[in-house]
């Protein structure tokens, strides 16, 4: 005959069948909702990307694309991918079109998944067109807390564009979108507009910057407030009385 605690062991075994229990020292694993987006890895044929739309070297892009290659072993060509879809890129206005990547695969003698893997994983290439003047606009931490912080540089250019972030301006002319450090900390905030750094800027300086472009003028690059590279300010900011000398300001036993 069963005991007792055995059938009471048994029916809460019953009982409990099919309920979660949790045991003693063990993590529940969660997890965040799966988003989905194939803005960055899949292609999608588009009238302005697709492939049938032609692309080649030009006559100087020729010349230079060999001259990359040369500087490879002949096995290893492939390595020169990178520096190839950059030149690619810089011949079809700033974009890496499908075309590009996979006459850039035939160029290699490599397979085109090759190539698209290189492609998507460095945002450097544009994968999607963008304007003639494509404006990086930095807005991580010393950028926000440099100067007048990126937050007024980022309204004043969308102010001035007409433009949200990641969008193009009517006339084709400027792409602004958001980025990480772009390694200019010193002279923040700063912009990079193509292969340009504009640096030290206050919202008055980065309109005019943008105002030279649509003119077809050539800012000046680097700093905007005067200063050279990332020389210190040429206004004194620190030490701008006498130091004191060697004990001047100790306790009297210690004088």
């Amino acid at each position: 005959m069963m005991s007792a605690l055995m059938r009471n062991t048994v029916g809460a075994i019953v009982r409990g069948a099919g309920a979660r229990v949790p045991r003693a020292g063990v993590r529940a694993l969660t997890s965040t909702a799966a988003v989905r987006s194939d803005a960055l890895f899949v292609h999608r044929d588009t009238p302005d990307n697709n492939a049938e739309i032609k692309f080649s070297f030009n006559e100087a892009s020729m010349a230079k694309a060999e001259e990359i290659v040369a500087r490879y072993p002949p096995q290893y060509k492939k390595a020169a991918v990178i520096p190839l879809l950059d030149l690619a890129q810089r011949q079809n206005n700033n974009f890496t079109s499908l075309s590009a990547m996979n006459y850039v695969a035939e160029f290699l003698e490599m397979p085109p998944m090759r190539v698209y893997e290189v492609a998507t994983f460095y945002t450097m290439f544009n994968r999607t067109p963008v304007g003639k003047y494509f404006v990086q606009l930095c807005t991580t931490t010393p950028c926000m807390l440099g100067g007048c912080g990126s937050d007024k540089i980022v309204k004043a250019v969308l102010d001035h564009l007409k433009i949200g972030l990641g969008e193009t301006t009517s006339d084709g002319l400027f792409t602004v979108i958001e980025v990480e450090c772009l390694g200019a900390c010193s002279n923040a905030p700063m912009v990079q507009i193509n292969d340009d750094y504009y640096e030290d800027l206050t919202p008055e300086t980065i309109v005019d910057v943008l105002s030279a472009l649509a003119r077809g003028e050539k800012p000046k690059a680097g700093p905007q407030n005067g200063r050279l590279t990332s020389a210190p300010h040429p206004t004194e900011r620190t030490l701008t009385a006498t130091p004191y000398g060697p004990g001047e300001h100790c306790v009297p036993e210690f004088a």
